[in-house]
């Protein structure tokens, strides 16, 4: 997605080429294919959702064909991981690669044990305790309750005069160290128990999703190596992409 002379263009392949995506179910197959992918285009060439769609079938709204309802499709058949994952942008983690990314953002650390460190803010602390909970043993246990985003952010005490700020950067961090994953989009309902404006999202730990040992499983080796995994498989399949702008989109 470009923005030229103030108008959105959205890169793409043509309708009848050979090659194009024509299905949630054939996205999803190719993101487990090359492991990990960002919605929309970027600095790697070639390495996005977006380069490799329709650009005419962008939010039209038709289910079937519009990549935009293709992610919440995608985000709630939890084949895969989708999130703000790549420079805070949206983007999706196959089930393999899941780990590797969650070592290497993490940089080994589960939550509690960030907070417990001192490297976690209170803000990001605030958030998690609406998914986590401890047990009569000081385990923690992952909870599966499912909470629009809007009501996550009020119950979580950010926004008015004198709430919390900066909801969107925190979920957007959040995601970016794999401690959240979007897993589904609803619409909010009024009083009478009618839908009204767009889809909310709505996010879990990805520990709730796939179980706390696959997520973790990669734990065994350093972040560091976590990283090079990801950053190797980059310039395995986009070979002319500089090590710069991999590194933008991955994360130092």
């Amino acid at each position: 997605m470009a923005n030229e002379n103030g108008e959105w263009i959205m890169r793409g392949l043509d309708w009848d080429d050979p090659y194009r995506i024509r299905t949630w179910k054939e996205l999803v197959s190719w993101i487990n294919e090359v492991g990990f992918l960002p919605l929309f285009a970027n600095e790697v060439k070639g390495f996005s959702a977006e380069e490799h769609v329709s650009p005419d079938y962008w939010w039209t709204g038709i289910r079937e064909e519009d990549p935009w309802e293709w992610r919440e499709i995608i985000a709630a058949s939890r084949e895969v991981a989708y999130g703000k994952f790549f420079g805070h942008k949206a983007g999706f983690i196959s089930r393999e690669w899941l780990p590797y990314f969650a070592n290497f953002r993490r940089d080994g650390y589960d939550f509690d044990s960030r907070w417990a460190d001192g490297l976690a803010s209170r803000r990001e602390k605030k958030i998690m305790d609406f998914y986590t909970a401890e047990d009569e043993d000081g385990d923690i246990l992952w909870k599966d309750e499912e909470i629009l985003s809007t009501e996550l952010k009020k119950r979580a005490g950010f926004g008015g005069k004198d709430g919390e700020k900066n909801y969107p950067g925190i979920i957007s961090g959040l995601q970016m160290q794999l401690y959240l994953v979007i897993t589904d989009f609803r619409r909010r309902t009024n009083k009478r128990g009618e839908e009204y404006g767009m889809a909310v999202s709505i996010m879990l730990p990805p520990e709730t999703v796939w179980g706390y040992d696959y997520v973790t499983s990669a734990y065994t080796e350093a972040p560091s190596v976590s990283r090079q995994r990801i950053l190797d498989r980059v310039k395995e399949l986009y070979p002319e992409a500089s090590e710069e702008s991999i590194v933008r989109l991955i994360g130092k």
